[in-house]
């Protein structure tokens, strides 16, 4: 899959594939959900029947991380299901023939719709787009769907919209989603997903005190954005495809003095140096919540106490 970094870089591209037709969609996408997914499916169909090339806009990041961000209201950005890299790898696995990161900044929130279709959509080989069920654009999200069909009307393309995807009777949505984690129900937020939920991350160096108490972890590289996991789970994880049960911690571990968010993985009966190799964690149950403890010493019974009730539900849930 082509990766075009920003719309600086449209130029290229089209100097590239100047001849290339392309059914199209844009959105946030957080999670490749499927009700994104749907919409996937649209413009393959689409592909097919113009005879042309996919490509997927996604905007990073979301509008609501970027208000909170220069208001300066972190604490109200919601948790990102997964990061843009991962995203892309969804994108590519889904058979996308190219990806358009449109970065969401003051120029792109202050566009216009008129500029946006001009200067953005006109600016490729556009024989199809589709959108979303609830798909604004434009400063103050002005711009619709009828806007675009007009413009479709135009210029001879097929602008189209895909319904909503319902799961029991609610609406499938990245929303959803981040609450469905955040509760601990990792079944609803898979049926959603069309897949477990996972986080996969390149394994850092950090402060090496598991080994000082015997119980070595993993710390995975994170994104700035945080992530809707906090506590202790039962995981299972891949790496290199060889599969391995673990603990997981996700939080600032306040009884070290933490004070930024870390993702820790201790992995059963396994001490290998893996640092640099990237590590796929699948969150299975959360044990507990993060808590303080007075010294290492009782931190260490409570992780030993994590791993026999962590082994317990995940011997458990294999043999379901």
């Amino acid at each position: 899959m082509y990766l075009i970094r920003g719309q600086h870089n449209l130029d290229l591209f089209n100097l590239r594939y100047k001849d290339v037709r392309l059914s199209g969609t844009i959105g946030n996408f957080d999670g490749l959900h499927l009700g994104h997914q749907a919409i996937l499916k649209k413009i393959k169909k689409n592909s097919e029947k113009f005879n042309s090339k996919t490509i997927v806009f996604f905007t990073e990041p979301h509008a609501s991380e970027y208000f909170a961000t220069i208001k300066k209201t972190n604490n109200k950005i919601p948790p990102r299901i997964c990061s843009w890299r991962e995203k892309f790898k969804q994108l590519e696995k889904y058979g996308i023939d190219f990806a358009f990161f449109l970065k969401f900044n003051n120029s792109l929130r202050t566009m216009s719709p008129e500029n946006f279709i001009s200067k953005i959509l006109d600016s490729i080989n556009l024989k199809s787009f589709t959108v979303g069920d609830d798909f604004r654009f434009g400063a103050n999200r002005e711009g619709d769907t009828d806007l675009l069909r007009a413009w479709g009307k135009e210029k001879s393309i097929l602008v189209e919209n895909t319904e909503t995807i319902m799961f029991q009777g609610e609406r499938v949505s990245s929303t959803r989603i981040r609450e469905a984690l955040t509760s601990n129900n990792f079944k609803l937020a898979e049926q959603l997903l069309g897949r477990p939920y996972t986080f996969s991350g390149k394994v850092v160096h950090g402060q090496h005190l598991g080994r000082t108490i015997g119980i070595p972890t993993a710390n995975l590289w994170l994104p700035k954005q945080r992530l809707p996991i906090n506590g202790v789970y039962a995981v299972e994880c891949s790496l290199e495809n060889n599969e391995y049960q673990g603990i997981a911690n996700m939080g600032l571990r306040p009884t070290v003095g933490g004070d930024s968010p870390v993702l820790e993985i201790h992995l059963f009966d396994f001490n290998d140096d893996i640092y640099s190799k990237r590590l796929r964690v699948k969150f299975i149950k959360k044990i507990r919540d993060e808590k303080k403890f007075d010294n290492l010493g009782m931190l260490k019974l409570q992780i030993q106490e994590d791993i026999s009730i962590a082994k317990n539900i995940l011997n458990n849930s294999n043999d379901n």
